[in-house]
């Protein structure tokens, strides 16, 4: 029986959400982790056991006397993760305990618009279905860069995503691939990821911050992942920070993204080599034809003031809206992830110096502010998360 049809009840929600991060367990331990009467446990795994969804997988090691049997996730269980970034497209399959099965990234442009876009990771997922990845799959989870409704599965006027507003991404890759689909913000998948697999996996208050073309944060808060009324809490890549700056994407000016992403780092550095400013930029400007937030980072590594120096000064700006967030919110942990967390601990050591001088001692007191650790992976991770929970009938 497919997961979706088996009218899963909420302990036995709870039950295949601890075999997806256990692993195989015995009966007495599921009844001890779950904290509920042993009879009771037996019932749903019992029907659990009779749909499919779960297995018997052998003998638990001998404690003495009798040997309990463990029980795991469906081996074939199978879910689709997809993260869609300004300029790239991850895919991958994993299995029930999220392990992956098959990986494959490459670039893209998320302004070719979403027919384009979806054909292509639908295209992709038929590459795994024939080369054997998966039979037939039980959910996808896909993260877009700008505003979702979470409830309806849609972008609402994503600012760097033309042609994207109100498209029906849920139905469209529900439809074409016969499995529910759940839709969600980048930055907010990114943050379930990093929570799930990553250096937050034991952190139940955590602001992610993702820097890359754009920037958003993803609010952790009480062990899940707080949206907002309409789908755009953490969109602080559109909070002002100079009312004299450029002029952002979404209209208004000074936004953080506009004075401080990776399109605007690449503008600054443009700028900056073609100026006089910065002999190293000029030099890359001449190999290449153009430069990317990337050639900054060569740039600081190699001493060059003009790059350290948009470092620094996107760090600080950065860690400015920051201070505030952290006052507010009172996080135990930030964690910065993203293509611009490359620019490492040069950007890293701004943003702290800023959050830790600008913020309440008692809210920085024990607060770390580290780079993700799942990197590149953080999105995927968190979308395979949302896959399995929407295919467990698990709120998110």
């Amino acid at each position: 029986m497919d997961v979706e049809q088996s009218a899963i009840r909420p302990l036995s929600q709870r039950l295949l959400q601890l075999l997806r991060d256990r692993g195989p367990l015995s009966r007495a331990e599921l009844a001890d982790r779950l904290d509920v009467p042993r009879p009771r446990l037996l019932t749903e795994l019992e029907a659990l056991v009779g749909s499919g969804i779960v297995r018997e997988a052998g003998p638990a090691a001998s404690r003495g006397g009798r040997r309990s049997t463990l029980v795991e996730l469906r081996g074939d269980l199978r879910f689709a993760a997809v993260d869609l970034g300004a300029a790239s497209i991850d895919v991958e399959i994993t299995d029930g305990r999220l392990e992956p099965v098959a990986a494959y990234s490459e670039p893209a442009d998320i302004r070719s618009g979403p027919k384009v876009i979806l054909h292509r990771v639908s295209e992709i997922l038929a590459k795994f279905k024939v080369e054997g990845a998966y039979e037939r799959l039980e959910a996808i989870g896909i993260g877009v860069p700008g505003p979702v409704s979470f409830r309806d599965g849609v972008p609402v006027s994503p600012p760097i995503m033309p042609g994207w507003d109100r498209y029906p991404v849920r139905e469209v890759l529900s439809r074409e691939h016969g499995c529910p689909v759940v839709v969600d913000n980048d930055v907010n998948i990114m943050a379930i990821g990093e929570c799930y697999g990553g250096v937050a996996h034991s952190v139940d208050n955590m602001l992610f911050l993702k820097i890359g073309t754009g920037i958003g944060c993803g609010i952790y808060l009480g062990g899940q992942v707080y949206r907002g009324t309409d789908g755009c809490a953490g969109d602080i890549g559109h909070i002002q920070v100079d009312s004299q700056g450029p002029v952002c994407a979404c209209g208004n000016v000074g936004c953080l993204e506009a004075v401080f992403g990776g399109t605007a780092l690449a503008r600054d550095a443009l700028a900056a080599a073609r100026g006089g400013r910065s002999p190293a930029l000029a030099e890359r400007l001449a190999q290449s034809g153009t430069l990317t937030a990337r050639d900054v980072a060569d740039g600081a590594a190699e001493g060059d003031p003009l790059c350290v120096q948009l470092i620094r000064q996107g760090g600080r700006r950065v860690g400015g809206v920051l201070a505030g967030l952290v006052s507010f919110i009172n996080p135990s942990m930030i964690v910065i992830g993203g293509g611009l967390s490359g620019l490492g601990h040069l950007l890293l050591a701004e943003i702290r110096s800023v959050v830790y001088r600008r913020s309440l001692p008692l809210a920085t007191g024990n607060l770390p502010v580290v780079l993700s650790e799942l990197g590149p992976r953080a999105g995927v991770v968190g979308a395979a998360v949302l896959a399995s929970d929407l295919a467990f009938g698990r709120p998110s």
